[in-house]
């Protein structure tokens, strides 16, 4: 397997005919632009939303003011309704959303920095019951931009092992 990522997640959306969105906040629009690098993208790619700011992540993506009072943005709960809420605003079949700390600072104990949450949100057909949304949890190591561009191709790779 030795095309990029994002060309196989491209693939997989188009053998599919699916479609994607993302809500992106740590990593602040790159897994759209990796999704927007390759040729055709336009086939499959609807929109990249960067919701950095608690206000951002309401008002473009319904996330409940509860998730973000109770969790935090860095948090499992928020990173669900993120997926949810580009795939239902967006009218997609898969929406795939970040929420963590890049770094230098900000981390936690319970968050440190390089912890994310990558969300996927998937809409079966009406009437089926089979829309889920899934939240996986990582921490990862390295400078602030590698630590984005490491979320961004963990996503991506999440999102092609859901496709596929």
């Amino acid at each position: 397997m030795s095309d990029p990522i994002e060309e196989r997640v491209g693939e997989a959306l188009r053998e599919g005919g699916a479609t994607v969105a993302t809500a992106e906040s740590c990593t602040g629009g790159l897994i759209c632009s990796l999704l927007t690098d390759v040729p055709g993208s336009s086939d499959y790619v609807d929109r990249g939303l960067v919701t950095y700011a608690y206000d951002a992540k309401r008002e473009v993506l319904g996330v409940s003011r509860e998730a973000l009072d109770e969790h935090g943005a860095v948090s499992e709960p928020v990173a669900r309704e993120m997926a949810r809420g580009a795939r239902d605003t967006a009218d997609v079949t898969w929406g795939l959303a970040t929420t963590g700390i890049a770094g230098p600072t900000g981390g936690s104990e319970e968050n440190p920095v390089g912890t994310v949450y990558i969300g996927i949100a998937h809409a079966a057909p009406w009437g089926s019951g089979d829309s889920y949304a899934t939240v996986s949890r990582y921490e990862f190591d390295g400078s602030r931009t590698e630590i984005k561009g490491r979320i961004a191709r963990q996503a991506l790779k999440d999102l092609h092992d859901a496709i596929v």
